[in-house]
């Protein structure tokens, strides 16, 4: 008699709690945006961030071990779904991402005139996929994880409707990601055909002995094209030409979250593909990571320089430029993964500098968003005697860009660029390594020029005598006396104490790049 092998996987949903009540939270504001009368739609920005925030905290559960669903009957150690530590580290890094946006949102929403419900749901839709995406174990889940994430993320960005600017970043946003998608598909159905699997692990062993030199070619085309895909979303040049103009068309948190949650789909889906499930290809993908990583913290770096402080956006912009050179230090050490024995140590450098980047990149949005409320062009020279004005602002703003520039008192930011220099001398990558130190030196100049501008003089006198010479008026918005509202002053206040507890206590990020996480 036969034996029928089951086709039925177990489910574990207290592993899948955290994307899951992300996912639910999204379709109760829905629901709820149908039947609140306009005078109460702003309740609906706080079950969003409760949501969150609540999501956040089912992590704690899965702290105590490595949790798995999803898996194959026949193969029960192949699954689809791991919360491993580097899985609950990514979402930890996501929802709390998530949950500064939401923060940051809330006056965003009534101020610009947003739709309240189409934006609560496309955040949470947002988040739910990039929590997803870390625990993800085999290609199909990947790319699902990743477009959940993405799609919702399009919509926001355009969501001002009747701003050509945003228009714009929305389009070119969607044209390119699609692209970068159809590239990734095309890459993942090589690597079925030439496998016959789609679990990182069994893709992983089959690549290692491929019986037809046919195969072979064809599961070398699907590693190139699938690391293209991924190339896209963590902003790597020469795939970085739609950042700038989308942080500017967006919404100030919008972009705020795509620098950072963003970013961490990008890359903890790069880490997947290349550590799990193309090691034997490491001597291909591993230098060209490297030139990857060399190409992009140039570009972004260089480019940021290049940034006139009069002109409209100039602040937003700086930091969409600087935001791509941070990804380039955030390349080195997953392309010092392909020379090492222990690819693992290597991503722990990532993780940490990625922890440190998402604390004070999210606060230096945080203030951008403020200081938009009184001057919508958004220049840095408005940023000009911030210090007079609001002291405390100021020096928290001052102590995100020295952070990203790894000065003190920014300490985490120091401690974190030399986790990834260790990594890449570690690696043998000492040319990469002196050319991030010559990249650095570059940013110190801009991240520098921006920090002083905040302790000089006033904006005021400037602005009138700006506004006398063009015949303009003064930039119309928010008193410049207002008090800042209770959520974005949260945001700013967590963004800070975050920064400086990691900075007081570095040995908190450290660990993560002496540990393996994969």
């Amino acid at each position: 008699m036969s034996t029928v092998t089951s086709l039925v996987q177990s489910v574990d949903w207290l592993a899948l709690a955290p994307p899951t009540l992300a996912g639910a939270v999204a379709l109760v504001v829905l629901v709820a945006d149908l039947f609140l009368p306009a005078a109460r739609k702003p309740l609906l920005g706080w079950i969003a961030t409760a949501g969150l925030a609540l999501a956040a905290l089912a992590l704690l559960p899965l702290l105590d071990g490595d949790r798995r669903t999803f898996c194959l009957p026949a193969h029960p150690d192949v699954c689809s779904y791991a919360a491993d530590p580097f899985a609950l580290v990514v979402q930890f890094l996501v929802l709390g991402g998530a949950l500064l946006t939401a923060l940051l949102s809330i006056d965003t929403v009534r101020d610009q005139d947003l739709p309240a419900g189409e934006y609560w749901f496309l955040l949470l839709s947002s988040a739910a996929g990039a929590a997803l995406l870390p625990a993800s174990r085999d290609l199909a889940t990947l790319v699902i994880a990743l477009e959940v994430a993405s799609l919702p993320a399009f919509a926001l960005v355009g969501l001002r409707r009747g701003d050509r600017l945003s228009s714009e970043a929305a389009l070119k946003f969607f044209l390119s990601s699609v692209a970068a998608t159809a590239v990734m598909l095309l890459g993942v159905s090589f690597l079925y055909a030439a496998t016959g699997s789609l679990h990182l692990s069994q893709v992983a062993h089959a690549l290692t002995a491929l019986p037809d030199p046919r195969l072979a070619t064809l599961a070398s085309a699907g590693v190139a094209l699938t690391l293209v895909g991924f190339a896209f979303k963590t902003a790597a040049a020469p795939f970085h030409f739609w950042v700038p103009d989308t942080y500017v068309g967006a919404p100030l948190p919008i972009a705020g979250y795509l620098s950072v949650v963003g970013k961490a789909v990008g890359f903890s889906g790069l880490i997947l593909v290349t550590v799990q499930g193309f090691p034997s290809y490491a001597d291909v993908w591993g230098p060209a990571l490297a030139v990857l990583a060399a190409l992009t913290m140039t570009v972004g770096n260089v480019a940021a320089l290049r940034q006139d402080p009069r002109r409209a956006h100039s602040a937003v912009r700086l930091l969409a430029w600087s935001s791509v050179g941070q990804a380039g230090y955030l390349l080195v050490p997953i392309a010092a993964a392909g020379f090492e024995r222990d690819p693992g140590h290597a991503i722990g450098s990532t993780i940490a500098y990625a922890l440190m980047y998402a604390a004070v990149n999210l606060g230096a949005f945080a203030v951008a968003a403020l200081v938009a409320r009184t001057r919508p062009a958004n220049r840095i020279t408005d940023y000009r005697g911030l210090y007079h004005r609001r002291p405390v602002v100021a020096l928290a703003l001052g102590f995100f860009l020295l952070c990203l520039a790894g000065l003190p008192p920014g300490i985490i930011g120091l401690f974190a660029k030399v986790t990834v220099f260790s990594a890449a001398v570690d690696a043998g990558l000492a040319w990469l390594a002196v050319l991030m130190a010559v990249n650095v030196v570059i940013a110190l100049y801009y991240y520098l020029q921006w920090t002083t501008v905040l302790f000089r003089g006033t904006a005021e006198a400037e602005s009138a005598a700006e506004a006398a010479a063009t015949g303009t008026p003064a930039p119309a918005g928010h008193p410049a006396g207002a008090g800042i509202p209770a959520p974005l002053a949260t945001a700013i206040a967590l963004a800070a104490v975050l920064g400086i507890a990691l900075s007081g206590a570095p040995q908190l990020v450290l660990r993560f790049a002496s540990g393996t996480l994969l």
